[in-house]
């Protein structure tokens, strides 16, 4: 029987109408080089907002980074959160940021990952189709680098990334999720390079797996972060024994000398909760939990982004 499945923040069904309230409150005014598009996709529009670097040159190849919300949020939403258009224009990459679906409540959208989550995943929204549409249509406005194709998100956004590397394993170069779970069949035919950031005080999406005490979700149990480690390094043919940096309340373990040149690395934050690292504080910018401001999960996925282009 379908089960009804929703996360991040739609978990909490008491508090929907503030969320209506906050995500209806976007930030400042559009950039000059912010823009959004539209995609029909089983007749049903699909929509997103992308960033262009500054001092762009039209006649170069830039870099791809799709950045996906969390369940119950939006593309605006994933902009605060993230900021990852100040770091595209400082770095020199595209970045665009999606729109899941819903039922009619255009400010709390979900996406369809496996087991997760909400109204994409109970109508059975096909969204590797659109992220697969979507960079073609991207490709067909900009010169993009099609050996730098990334994708990072939060959450929902993070079961989702971690989808798009098991099914389009040959179009992204590296995912970086972030507070999401590998719950499903993955099956991918090239190697992909995976960054992984979970908070040990996770209660929606448990950094230990199983069922989350915060949501109100029925849904199958999440599977541990070490269950998606130790698949990637499988999968790579990594060593098995990782690095290990320590500092502060951050473990960063990394699995290196993988096939073509990939590689796995995992930040686990102890005592850190569902949020995004060094984010700002407060579900309308995507976090539920306080961040930590040991660490900045965007500058960091950049960096590891830019280190492994897709061989």
């Amino acid at each position: 029987m379908k089960q009804h499945n929703t996360l991040g923040l739609l978990a909490v069904c008491a508090i929907f109408s503030i969320f209506l309230l906050i995500f209806g409150c976007f930030g400042s005014g559009p950039n000059k080089n912010d823009f959004s598009g539209k995609i029909v996709i089983d007749g049903r529009e699909r929509t997103y907002i992308g960033h262009i670097p500054e001092g762009m040159n039209v006649d170069d190849n830039y870099p791809l980074v799709v950045v996906f919300h969390g369940g119950g949020g939006n593309a605006e939403n994933a902009t605060r959160m993230s900021e990852m258009s100040a770091k595209a224009d400082k770095e020199g990459f595209i970045v665009i940021y999606p729109n899941g679906t819903s039922a009619g409540l255009t400010n709390l959208l979900t996406w369809n990952a496996w087991t997760c989550c909400g109204y994409a995943n109970d109508n059975n929204i096909d969204d590797v189709k659109f992220v697969k549409e979507l960079i073609a249509q991207i490709k067909d406005i900009y010169n993009i680098d099609t050996k730098r194709i990334y994708a990072t998100g939060l959450s929902n956004g993070a079961f989702l990334s971690y989808k798009l590397a098991c099914e389009m394993s040959d179009t992204f170069a590296a995912v970086a999720p972030v507070a999401g779970s590998l719950t499903g069949t993955c099956n991918p035919t090239d190697p992909v390079s995976i960054l992984i950031f979970h908070g040990t005080d996770d209660q929606l999406v448990p950094y230990s797996g199983g069922v989350g005490t915060a949501s109100a979700d029925v849904r199958e149990p999440d599977q541990p972060v070490s269950f998606a480690v130790n698949f990637w390094v499988s999968r790579n043919q990594c060593t098995t024994t990782p690095g290990v940096e320590q500092f502060g309340s951050i473990k960063a373990e990394t699995y290196s000398a993988c096939l073509n040149s990939t590689e796995v690395k995992a930040y686990t934050i102890y005592g850190g909760g569902h949020a995004w690292p060094g984010g700002k504080e407060g579900i309308q910018n995507g976090n539920v939990d306080k961040p930590t401001a040991e660490i900045s999960a965007t500058d960091i996925i950049w960096e590891f982004f830019s280190k492994h282009p897709k061989k």
